[in-house]
């Protein structure tokens, strides 16, 4: 029998986990499921890739390694210190790459990590949904 949800934080409503699976053989019997727990996954990884330009140099990538300028050109209205402070939090957050060989000359390049690669089947389908559900 569900439980009435309880107050929580500054009268905040909290409703009890769910089970995700009843199968006791199933791994996923293990793991408890929170409504407010996707909302913060999905405002985490919305706050991230909505971040002016993320999402944008991610799909970019998607079409293989990329340099410095040629991200600079394929992403229209960028300055190079955007595209430079952005480049650094994809790295920094583990969804790209950055390659330097050595040369002469010396040159730096850029694609999608595993973690970046894994969003791309979710980018693909983000872009599919956004052609049929919002004016171009």
């Amino acid at each position: 029998m569900p439980t009435p949800a309880n107050d929580g934080p500054a009268g905040t409503r909290v409703s009890p986990p769910a089970v995700v699976s009843a199968d006791p053989d199933s791994p996923a019997s293990a793991k408890i499921h929170s409504p407010g727990a996707c909302d913060a996954s999905l405002t985490r990884a919305f706050g991230f890739l909505g971040k002016r330009w993320n999402g944008v140099l991610l799909a970019t990538l998607m079409n293989g390694s990329a340099s410095f300028s040629q991200l600079r050109r394929a992403v229209d209205g960028i300055s190079d210190s955007v595209l430079s402070e952005r480049l650094a939090a994809l790295t920094e957050a583990g969804l790209v790459e950055r390659t330097v060989s050595s040369g002469p000359p010396v040159s730096v390049a850029y694609n999608l990590s595993a973690s970046g690669k894994a969003l791309t089947p979710a980018m693909r389908e983000l872009a599919t949904w956004a052609r049929g559900n919002l004016p171009a």
